[in-house]
Parts: structure tokens; sequence; C-alpha cells
């Protein structure tokens, strides 16, 4: 068998393998057979126990990272999301958790030289032509892990790592408003014209009124994924919604791209028991929000979604602001999402009837977990 030097890590609340580009092909047309084999894909039982990954879409990624020669960034970072029962990648999105890992490990490795008690790494998003600010704690010119901070869905505590998204609109389109309207009806076989939200600020979004698909809203992730026949609805909508915003050119294209558009279901703060059986109160929350990441509802949220859910509900029109009581205090979005609550900020501006996201930032803790040789 064949190996290569790879770090898997966990960033937020995804796990990831970490190479450094140029220990892999100059090509990038042979990434996507080592990415599949090293993660276990395709796995038609669908738990990837053949490769590292885990059988859902948050643990079957993967980051490639350099130095970068464009002067507003230290280094260049690939996000690739590799599909589980099919031998694919997905290139066409970023992963916020995964974002986390980039800055520390650069550090770690020797890409970026750092000193103080501080780092700020400036990150290049290939996939989306975005930059990124990561700062977080070192000693000695290496990143710090431990630390106080602790986030919904993993268990223990860490650094923290503040991500700072600069001028994130249309991230995946180009547009902040792929089709020019806040809100607007989506027409969709077998439903009829629904309402929804198409909006691109870190990965493209399409919102949807958990109602208006016979949901409640706080369904956690079991029970969707045994509904089958709203998962199929919900794939109906991500594939009109990708053409409509531009991102496909037909449904048999956007069937083919399962990252993005994500599909955030979102209903108005209610009391509900996250994954832990806790409840969570309609008081600790602004907005509830149910994801669909790769075809499989997440865990959690995805932080690219989060960051395009707190700049939806900024934009007064759009299905998210309708939701949340008070748009136009600066305060962070405390979004109601299935491991408990997710606090993030986003400052959006409103310059001559233009909407414009200046930027939007959250915090998340990361760890390597291994470094050594992965065989594919």
């Amino acid at each position: 068998m064949n190996s290569i030097p790879a770090t898997f890590v966990r960033g937020g609340t995804s796990k990831a393998l970490l190479f450094l580009r140029e220990d892999l092909p100059s090509d990038p047309k042979k990434w996507d057979s080592i990415f599949a084999s090293a993660m276990g894909s395709p796995d038609t039982y669908g738990r990837q126990l053949n490769g590292m990954g885990g059988g859902v879409s948050s643990l079957s990624k993967v980051a490639v990272i350099g130095r970068s020669e464009n002067s507003a960034a230290d280094i260049d970072y690939t996000f690739a999301q590799v599909l589980i029962k099919e031998a694919r990648v997905d290139y066409k999105g970023n992963c916020g958790n995964i974002s986390s890992a980039v800055g520390p490990w650069a550090v770690a490795k020797g890409l970026v030289k750092v000193k103080g008690a501080e780092a700020r790494v400036r990150i290049l998003n290939t996939n989306t032509g975005k930059i990124i600010e990561s700062i977080f704690p070192v000693k000695d010119g290496q990143p710090i892990y431990d630390g106080d901070l602790v986030i919904p869905g993993v268990s223990g505590s860490g650094a923290p790592v503040r991500l700072n998204f600069l001028d994130p609109g249309g991230a995946t389109t180009g547009r902040l408003l792929p089709t020019g309207h806040l809100k607007e009806k989506l027409s969709v076989p077998g439903i009829g014209d629904i309402e929804v939200s198409m909006i691109d600020a870190a990965n493209a979004c399409v919102f949807v009124k958990a109602q208006d698909v016979g949901l409640r809203g706080t369904e956690l992730p079991q029970e969707l994924s045994a509904n089958s026949e709203v998962l199929a609805t919900l794939d109906l909508i991500r594939c009109k919604a990708s053409v409509a915003m531009g991102i496909s050119q037909s449904l048999e294209d956007a069937k083919a791209t399962v990252t993005v558009p994500y599909v955030a279901l979102i209903h108005q703060a209610m009391d509900f028991k996250n994954l832990e059986n806790e409840i969570v109160h309609a008081a600790e929350q602004d907005v509830c929000v149910r994801v669909i990441s790769g075809g499989q509802p997440h865990q959690a949220l995805p932080l690219t979604v989060s960051l395009c859910t707190a700049v939806a509900a900024r934009m007064k029109g759009s299905l998210v602001a309708d939701f949340v009581a008070d748009i136009s205090a600066y305060k962070p979005l405390r979004l109601g999402m299935p491991s408990g609550v997710l606090t993030v900020d986003a400052e959006v501006q409103n310059v001559n009837g233009e909407w414009q996201v200046v930027s939007g930032g959250f915090y998340r803790t990361t760890r390597p977990l291994f470094s050594g040789q992965v065989f594919f």
C-alpha cells in the first residue's frame, strides 16, 4: 500500500485529515482517489470502517494547507468533503469547524512563525477565495490547545480559536443575494411553491421554515434521519435552490454537488431537548436551526451556515429575520441546535439599499489527534 504524511485533527465539531500541499501530487486531479481511499470511501454500509472516516459528513473531511503566494494571506487552505457511499470529493464549499484547526496546525508545522502570546494567521480559503483570520494563544512559538472554552457538541474544554471571516458575502456564488431577493417562492415538484431565503455568506444556504415541510423545527438528527420522505423533499429543495442560485446548471448537476447550498430549517425559538437529553429553553435562543449537510442531518451546526444564519438575521425581510425578535441590536445571535446553543457574530450594513457583510466571527476549539502516515 502507499502512504503519505498526514495529521488527524478535531476542529470544532468536525474531524479531518490535514495534508501539507507539497506532500500531495502536484496535479490536484490525483487528490480525489487518495482522499477517498484514506477516508474509507466508497462504503455501501455507510460506516467507512476501512478508512479514517466516521460515517457522517462531519467526520469525513480533508484539508490541504501550504504557504500562500497571496500578499493578503499567510497560508492557503483547500477544504475537501469526502462523500461516504461514493468515491467522490466535493470542493465547492468551505468548513468553518475545520478552519479552526488550520491556523494552529500551520504554526505547529512551521509554515507561519509567531512571537508573543497570541498568533494571528491570515488564511486564504481557496474554495471561496475569502480570507479568514485565525487568532489563538501560543507559547514559545507553538499553539496552546489546553484551555477553558467549552463548545456545544464537544466533551471537555480547550483553548479558544477566534475565527474572523472577512467580507464573507458571495463566497460560493459571488453575490450575497444570488437571486437578488431576500425572500421568494421556490417551485418544488410534489410540494408546490415554498417560501425560502437564498443567501450566500461564508457558504451558500437555502433557508426553509420547518413548518412548511411538516416539521416542528426541534427534531434531533436521529428523527430526521429516519424520515426518508422529508430528507428527499429537502434534497429536492436544495437542488432547486442550487439552480436558482447559479451554483448548478441543472437538477442533475445539482445532485452531483452535495455540499452547497446547505439546507437550513428554521423555527421560532422554543424549548427542546438536545442530544444530551437536556432541556434547551427558548429564552436561551434567538432562533431554532437544523441543518442538512451532505444529505445528512448535522449533529450540531456547520459554522459557515451559522455565520450565514447570523447574516440573514440582520437582513430585515429574510425568513431568518422574521423569526428574530430584535434584529437591530448589535449582539451575538444565539442559535438553538441539536447539541445546545451556538453563538455567532455578524456585522452587516445596508449601504444605499445594498446589503453588505463586513465580517462574521465565532470561537472554536481544536486539537491534533495523531500525526504520521495514512495509508491509501
